[in-house]
């Protein structure tokens, strides 16, 4: 997983917290609910990038 993968990724992860904190304290479930997904996405970005890197190894790339 290239570095900047890494930071697209984790600012994901990052965003959709804020979005679900904000969410909670406006009482806006919409919000809240989005950023979880954005989390969602940002955590699972993360771990397609672990298991192409860890398919590299294995395979020798």
């Amino acid at each position: 997983m290239s570095f900047q993968d890494k930071v697209a990724n984790s600012a994901e992860v990052l965003k959709g917290k804020a979005k679900e904190a904000a969410g909670k304290i406006t009482g806006n479930p919409r919000l809240e609910v989005e950023g979880k997904l954005d989390q969602g996405k940002g955590n699972l970005k993360q771990a397609g990038e672990k298991v192409k890197d860890a398919g590299k190894g294995v395979l020798g790339g």
